[in-house]
Order: C-alpha cells, then sequence, then structure tokens
C-alpha cells in the first residue's frame, strides 16, 4: 500500500524521485520522502506529512545534490502519518537509508533487541527496525549487500524492501520477502531505476524486469544482478512494455477518475483485442492455457477477490454457472484463506485481482495451489505476483488505472470473465457455436454502448444536485445485478463518504425495509429482464414507505416512470450483459455526487489503489 521508486546513474536523483513518486501517489498519499547520497556519501533525507506536494513545497528550488537515491509515498499501517513516521527511515549513524511496503510482524521483538544493543529510534514504524538491523550486520563487517540479504532473514510477513548506504555509493539493494508490493526494474543507458509499479518509470524507460518472491536485485550504474534471498545468483530475462507516459495523465479530465470512466469503451475494445475473432466467432483467450481434457475434469469453480474484485466474480459466478453448466461459487479472498476450503485437482480457482498484488487474495491462491488446483487469474499487467501463481493469466488490458476507486478495471474485469465463461462454454459443449455467435456480436457493440451511457452528463449533474447532502443510500439488485447494487453502494461510500447498502431486492422484506423514509433514496437496478416484475414489485414497496427511487433502466422503458422518481436508460441489451453497462451509471453517480460534495475524488481517504498487506 506503499509506493517505492529508486535510482542510480549519472543525472540527478532527486528530479526523478519526485516524478517518479507523484506516478505512484495513488498507492498511498499520507507522507512522502526522499534520501540522496551526497557527495560525502552519506544519504541526505527530506520528508514530509501530507502528500507529495507538501514534500516538493519544502523542497522549493533546492534539490539535494547526488545521483543515487530512493522514495517513499506512504499508506500509514504502523505509527500515524506524521514528519518522523514518513519514510525513508535511516539508522543510528545515518549511514543507511530504507523504504519499505509491508508490515513487519515480529517488529516489537526485533525493536526491543534492538535497543537492547544500543539503537536509538525515531518514529513509531515497524519499517524503522530495517536499516537498524542492516547496521548491526554492517557492524559485523558483512558487506552492505549481505547485509540487507541477512536482513531479510530477521523479517517476518510480507516485504518489499530498498536500501541504499554510504558504504556502497551508486548503488541500490532491494528484496521481496512474500506477498508484499511487486518492484519493477527499469533498464537504461548508464542508470537503471526501481519501482512499485510501472507507470512511474515509462517516462525513461521500457526495459523491465520484476523482482520475484524471495529475491534480490543490486543495481548499480552499469549492472544489475539478481539473486535470492539466501544469496544464489539468479539470472532474468527484461520484457517490453508498452504502456506510456501520456496515458497517465488527465489530459482534458479534471480528476484521473472521470478520464478512466470515459475510457471504458477503448478498454473494452483493448480487453477482447486478440482473444475474440469477430469474424471466425471464435474466443481465444490468450493467456488460458487448461486442455481440453482439463477443462472436462472440472467438476466446480471458486472464484475469489476482494472490494470491486469480489463484485466481479460474483457476476462471473453467474455467468460460469449459466454458460459453462459448472457448479460455482465466489467467494471473499480473505475469509477463503481462513477456512478448511475443499479444493482438489478437480476445482478451478478463478482469482479477479487487478493489481496482481492483493494479498488477501495471494494467499488464498497458495493454499489452492498447495491443494493441487488448477487456476487462472484476471489483472491489469503483465508478470505480477497473482499471474506467477496461476498457470493461466487473463489480461485485462485496461491501461493504467490512477484513481483509487476502480472503474475501467472493473468493467473490464466483467468482459473477461464473460469471455473466459464463453469459452469454457464452448469447449465443455454446454454452448452452441449458434449461441456464441450471437454473444460474440452483441460484445462487439459493447463499446459503441457504453459510449452511448457517457453521452448523458447532465442527467448525473442534476441528479448529484439533488442528492448530494443526502447522508444513506440503499442499492437494490437481483440476479446477475445484485453484484453490481453492492459495487454502486461501494462506490458511493468510497468516493463521497456517503453510508450506503447494496442488497438482493428479495432481502428488502427481511430488515432494510425498516430504514425506508424520505431520507433514504433507493438507487434500483431493473433492465427488461427476468426479474423485471420482481423488481417493480420491491420498488412499490419503497415508494409506499416515502423511498426516493432512481431506476437504472433499460431504454424506452415507459412504465418504469410511474413506480421511479428518477431514471437512468441503459442501452438495450441481452440481459447476461446488462452487469457490464451498469457498471458505468454508477460510477458517474457516485463521481458527480462526490465532487458536489468537494471530496477528493482520485484519492479518497484512508484508501489505497493496491492493498498488498493484510
Amino acid at each position: 500500500m506503499c509506493g517505492i521508486i529508486g535510482y542510480t546513474g549519472n543525472n540527478l536523483a532527486a528530479p526523478i524521485l519526485l516524478e517518479g513518486l507523484e506516478r505512484l501517489e495513488y498507492r498511498g498519499y499520507d507522507s512522502a520522502g526522499i534520501a540522496v547520497l551526497g557527495s560525502n556519501g552519506d544519504p541526505t533525507v527530506h520528508k514530509s506529512q501530507g502528500k507529495l506536494s507538501a514534500l516538493t513545497h519544502t523542497l522549493g528550488t533546492g534539490m539535494p545534490e547526488g545521483t543515487t537515491g530512493i522514495g517513499h509515498t506512504r499508506w500509514a499501517t504502523h505509527g500515524g502519518p506524521t514528519d518522523h513516521n514518513a519514510h525513508p527511515h535511516t539508522d543510528c549513524s545515518n549511514q543507511v537509508a530504507v523504504v519499505h511496503n509491508g508490515i513487519v510482524e515480529n517488529f516489537l521483538n526485533l525493536r526491543s533487541e534492538l535497543i537492547s544493543q544500543g539503537h536509538k529510534f525515531s518514529s513509531e514504524t515497524d519499517s524503522e527496525c530495517i536499516p537498524h538491523l542492516i547496521e548491526s550486520f554492517l557492524n559485523l563487517g558483512l558487506s552492505f549487500r549481505d547485509s540487507v540479504l541477512k536482513t531479510s532473514e530477521r523479517l517476518r510477513g510480507a516485504h518489499a524492501v530498498v536500501a541504499i548506504s554510504h558504504s556502497e555509493p551508486g548503488q541500490l539493494v532491494a528484496f521481496r520477502l512474500g506477498n508484499a508490493g511487486g518492484l519493477v526494474i527499469g533498464y537504461g543507458k548508464d542508470q537503471h531505476f526501481l519501482a512499485s509499479d510501472i507507470p512511474a518509470i515509462l517516462p525513461h524507460t521500457r526495459e523491465v524486469a520484476y523482482l520475484g518472491n524471495e529475491e534480490s536485485v543490486h543495481i548499480s550504474i552499469s549492472d544489475v544482478e539478481y539473486s535470492t534471498l539466501d544469496g544464489q545468483k539468479i539470472s532474468k530475462s527484461k520484457g517490453t512494455v508498452s504502456y506510456d507516459a501520456v496515458s497517465a495523465g488527465k489530459g482534458e479530465y479534471p480528476h484521473f477518475m472521470l478520464k478512466e470512466i470515459h475510457e471504458q469503451p477503448e478498454s473494452i475494445i483493448n480487453t477482447m483485442r486478440g482473444q475474440i475473432s469477430f469474424e471466425k466467432y471464435e474466443v481465444n483467450l490468450d493467456g488460458f492455457h487448461l486442455s481440453d481434457h482439463e477443462i472436462q475434469k472440472i467438476e466446480r469453480v471458486v472464484l475469489l477477490g476482494m472490494g470491486t474484485s469480489l463484485h466481479a466474480a460474483m457476476v462471473g459466478r453467474n455467468w460460469i454457472e449459466s454458460i459453462s453448466r459448472i457448479p460455482a461459487e465466489a467467494d471473499n479472498s480473505s475469509e477463503f484463506r481462513y477456512r478448511d476450503a475443499i479444493i482438489d485437482e478437480k476445482t478451478l480457482v478463478i482469482s479477479v485481482c487487478q493489481s496482481g498484488e492483493t494479498a488477501d487474495t495471494l494467499a488464498a491462491m497458495s493454499q489452492a495451489q498447495a491443494l493441487g488446483a488448477p487456476q487462472v487469474t484476471l489483472c491489469n499487467y503483465e508478470g505480477t505476483q497473482t499471474s506467477r501463481i496461476a498457470g493461466s493469466t487473463i489480461l485485462l488490458r485496461s491501461g493504467p488505472e490512477i484513481g483509487v476507486a476502480a472503474s475501467k478495471t472493473f468493467v473490464c474485469s466483467l468482459t473477461a470473465l464473460y469471455m473466459l465463461a464463453l469459452e469454457l462454454g464452448i469447449r465443455r459443449g454446454s454452448l452452441s457455436p449458434n449461441e456464441l455467435k450471437k454473444s460474440i456480436d452483441e460484445l462487439a457493440h459493447l463499446p459503441e454502448m457504453l459510449g452511448t451511457l457517457l453521452s448523458d452528463d447532465e442527467n448525473y449533474l442534476s441528479l448529484a444536485n439533488k442528492f448530494y447532502q443526502f447522508s444513506d443510500f440503499l442499492y437494490l439488485g437481483r440476479g446477475l445485478n445484485y453484484p453490481l447494487a453492492m459495487e454502486g453502494a461501494l462506490k458511493l461510500k468510497e468516493i463521497s463518504y456517503i453510508h450506503a447498502e447494496g442488497y438482493p431486492a428479495g432481502e428488502m422484506k427481511h430488515g432494510p425495509i425498516s430504514l425506508i423514509d424520505e431520507k433514504m433514496p433507493i438507487v434500483a437496478l431493473i433492465p427488461k429482464d427476468s426479474l423485471y416484475e420482481k423488481m417493480l414489485n420491491s420498488i412499490s414497496e419503497a415508494k409506499t414507505r416515502g423511498g426516493t427511487v432512481i431506476a437504472i433502466t433499460t431504454d424506452g422503458d415507459e412504465k418504469i416512470k410511474e413506480l421511479s422518481d428518477y431514471q437512468i436508460y441503459m442501452p438495450e441489451a441481452s440481459p447476461i450483459i446488462n452487469p457490464i453497462l451498469a457498471a458505468l451509471p454508477m460510477q458517474l453517480l457516485a463521481y458527480h455526487i462526490a465532487v458536489k460534495r468537494e471530496c477528493d475524488v482520485d484519492q479518497p481517504r484512508n484508501l489505497a489503489k493496491s492493498v498488498t498487506v493484510e
């Protein structure tokens, strides 16, 4: 949940570090800092509470000299968001500086041990144990690199750590342990980079490699060496990243989230590109490697996710059952990992993890792996942690998503899950070629339908003006649209700080109906599908109890005007893909309400883009 950047080369490090942190701020933004090795070899540390702008304001034009450094943007776990808790952290003698992503589970014991040895701590963080541990090994005569590796042996939990030292100017040493956030290494001419995420280094290089679990990297101006944590050298091949820095800019939009909502038609095209033949009516998912024999052996599917990804998994569960005719269930990753799940080689585990780094999903996948289950993961980047556990990876290809609240990655996750259900259905014989043709024809129109939804901005602005001062919302849906009701409520909670709940409409009379009055707006997902009449009954009950109903419904539905107060219309589509369309109106409604409430849309309080520790 923190952003890390490192640089060594022939250029001044500080401007490069700050530029990289700006692209990583979505990963954490309660404090930021940099450390640069100065002319005397000692790390010069500058850090500040608050967003990156506070640090850059403090620095002004007085950038520290030096061509090797590290930077960090933080989301607090241990210790509050203060100047002294901000990273980088140093040792007693200011010879070592460290940035860290993760939680040191045994930090109390380590801290007590280090204090008894005479080390003095200046922060409340668990992370500060790390530079002091490195210092203790340096004092024993070990090299800087070996001191960092020895430190990794003392830590419990999942970590990504980068360190610099007076003892080896021009060097970066980093390691990954457990399921902490990933580290990507960027290659340049007489310079090298390291970061938590690709966008941070894209302006400087597109040649990258990824640091794996229990691996270390030693980076100098001229060389990059990899090893295991026990010191065994390993080799890695470089890959070329196709993303560009321009796509990470807001462009004409006031917020990244709005830009990314508007990118959804193009993003869905990217998700489908090369995976669907609109001419031959075939689905061939590039990263899906199960053979026909393995697919026939599947007796059950378990879909895993957290937050928005869980809601996508819940929709995917319906698609898997209705299209592929395989019993399926969706589970919260953090709950799955702590129950004695019945999983075996006949259970296909599908993980939805947009970042590829979510700690609970990684732990759940590791558990499934130990039980012999075949796995496929959906994520947005190549080489992520989930893709290194799963045997198959379906890339979302939505492009960088900077807004913390997922928008285009959710819609791309749904699209990828739908394609997966189609491929499983055709290969198991539960979907006929004619049915597949109809589905692919409709997918071809999906970007256009999403584009149509984006043209109704005035309606959302009007609704925002009417409802931004309300404190509670209820979202209702049934069938495929029940998970979308949960997602709509989550979006409103995330970015506008309004309390909202998503419920299956059939559950309303079992409790939630007691909350309905004139102060409780109800957002009802009511497209023309097999549950349409039942949804009409539900909103009628809400209306009789004083509720104000905002209906998200199918274009041309005149009947709904009699039973609802406000309408948002979606293009007419088959019920099975309505969830993909329904996502966008709820994102826009939440966005405009949040803007009206003057909330920080792109960086909501207490949230980070990737939850990389438990």
